[in-house]
């Protein structure tokens, strides 16, 4: 066994863990535990890290593969399964959000919150299983990013909602290629994938409400207005109820390793409350096709899967 210690952010989601240096400690009972964490706490925060950006590939490869930085956009050309997302470029963006100018991804569906919340790339039928993300240049304060419990989400809804819920599918798309080709030659979009409204976790069974208010577009076999109306009180959940959250506060060479099947997360939440930089480095770990509890399986409508890197 080794070293390692959890203490919880909540009662339900998250925890800070000490006693293992994921720059060096990567043998297999380390990685063993590490997973065990994940499944139990579903959100892992390592303080004090340093590591340059080979070592945070290797500690995504032993975690299950490491994929490409990401489906459309390309990462580092040093390190192709690292995406470098600085806040700087990206705060246009957030004000524009901010003020109600953002457009629908597919052009199907009207945002819903201010807050995105999602899952990493839902857009493709095999999202990402696990995600990595490490602060590599992380303002005083600020940068904060959020977390939500979907298995507890599913769990608090009624078991005639559940029932029903059951037995949906719905439609995730990203339309907006990249105009710079991705390293591996393969085409960089558009993704629309259909995937269970209810996501069975593929090691625990446990189900979760598996929603993304930035890719997801409608429900399958529900008329327009049925499935909005359906979204957006799933989605009100999702961000109104505060006992399923927690959130996750930056310090230099931070550390943050989520479970994607199980949580979504919205950040950095506060990116227009302050001026300095913010930097961080990702990594995901290839993931498998969802199952539903009626046993459907996700499908690609169109795009390729998101395989790791060769």
């Amino acid at each position: 066994m080794s070293e390692i210690s959890c203490r919880p952010l909540t009662p339900i989601t998250g925890a800070e863990v000490e006693g293992v240096d994921l720059a060096s400690d990567l043998k297999p009972a380390v990685v063993a535990d590490l997973r065990e964490a994940l499944l139990r706490y579903k959100v892992l925060v390592f303080r004090e890290q340093p590591m340059n950006d080979a070592q945070h590939v290797a500690l995504t490869d032993v975690l299950g593969g490491a994929t490409a930085a990401h489906p459309i956009v390309n990462g580092l050309r040093e390190e192709p399964a690292v995406l470098r997302t600085a806040l700087s470029e990206d705060r246009p963006g957030l004000a524009q959000s901010a003020g109600g100018l953002g457009l629908p991804l597919g052009g199907t569906a009207p945002r819903r919150l201010r807050t995105e919340w999602h899952i990493d790339s839902t857009f493709v039928a095999n999202p990402t299983s696990i995600t990595i993300l490490r602060g590599v240049e992380i303002p005083p304060t600020g940068g904060d990013t959020l977390f939500a419990n979907l298995e507890a989400l599913y769990a608090g809804l009624s078991p005639s909602l559940r029932g029903y819920l059951d037995t949906l599918q719905a439609i995730h798309s990203r339309n907006n290629p990249s105009r710079t080709p991705r390293f591996d030659g393969k085409p960089g979009g558009p993704f629309v994938a259909l995937h269970p409204l209810v996501r069975v976790h593929p090691e625990t069974g446990v189900r979760s409400l598996f929603v993304s208010a930035v890719f997801l577009q409608a429900i399958r076999g529900l008329k327009p207005r049925e499935s909005t109306a359906l979204l957006d009180f799933l989605l009100d959940e999702l961000a109104g109820r505060d006992e399923i959250h927690a959130r996750v506060r930056w310090e230099q060479d931070t550390l943050v390793m989520w479970d994607n099947r199980a949580v979504a997360h919205a950040g950095p939440v506060d990116g227009l409350m302050f001026d300095e930089e913010r930097i961080v480095h990702r990594t995901t770990v290839v993931g498998d096709l969802p199952s539903g509890p009626d046993g459907f399986v996700s499908r690609s409508l169109k795009g390729d899967l998101f395989e790791a890197i060769a």
